[in-house]
């Protein structure tokens, strides 16, 4: 009988630590969600910011060239095309 006894304080325990084990696991499944909602909203602020630069970056090459650079001239052409047709559209429309 003593046997028995051994054997059933010897999976109640291992029971205690089986709970212990799975509410631990589930903190550290809290922790990590909210540590990847965090990380992504990071990585959308840094994707907005890159666009940001390349559009910087665009710009720029634009204004150097129409002072005088001769390495974006063709960027800066089609960019003036574009701009142009965007006012005829606009002046279209409003005669309209």
């Amino acid at each position: 009988m003593s046997n028995l006894s051994e054997i059933v304080d010897s999976l109640e325990n291992k029971v205690v630590n089986l709970l212990q084990e799975h509410e631990n696991l589930k903190r550290l499944k809290i922790k990590l969600d909210e540590e990847i909602i965090i990380l992504k909203s990071k990585q959308e602020r840094y994707l907005k910011d890159i666009d940001a630069w390349k559009d910087e970056c665009k710009t720029l090459k634009i204004a150097n060239s129409m002072l005088g650079s001769n390495n974006h001239k063709r960027e800066t052409k089609l960019k003036i095309n574009e701009l142009v047709r965007e006012i005829d559209k606009c002046i279209t429309q409003l005669s309209e």
